[in-house]
């Protein structure tokens, strides 16, 4: 096997996709959230939307949040979670309700 085609196959194996949820499934727990501090939003209608942890390539991995603007006026993000699933964990994605 090509050495360029291992790292993506070892990471699958990892990492399994979840049929309809637009998530993922792993079997180790992601590290509780940190405490992201954040000024003022950058102007009128922006939202702040919570950091979280990806699952990528075997690891956790931390992503900033950061101000939006919502797709319409009135409404509310949703944060991703993850979710104790069987024997491991579950990633649900966020989005704008």
């Amino acid at each position: 096997m090509k050495k360029w085609l291992l790292i993506p196959v070892l990471a699958f194996s990892s990492l399994t996709a979840c049929a309809g949820g637009g998530g993922y499934y792993v079997r180790t727990a992601p590290p509780p959230p940190l405490v992201e501090r954040y000024g003022p939003a950058p102007g009128y209608g922006f939202v702040w939307v919570q950091g979280y942890y990806a699952y990528n390539g075997g690891r956790y991995g931390w992503v900033q949040g950061r101000w939006v603007r919502p797709p319409r006026p009135g409404r509310r993000w949703e944060g991703g979670r993850w979710e104790s699933y069987r024997n491991g964990y579950r990633w649900h994605d966020g989005r704008w309700r």
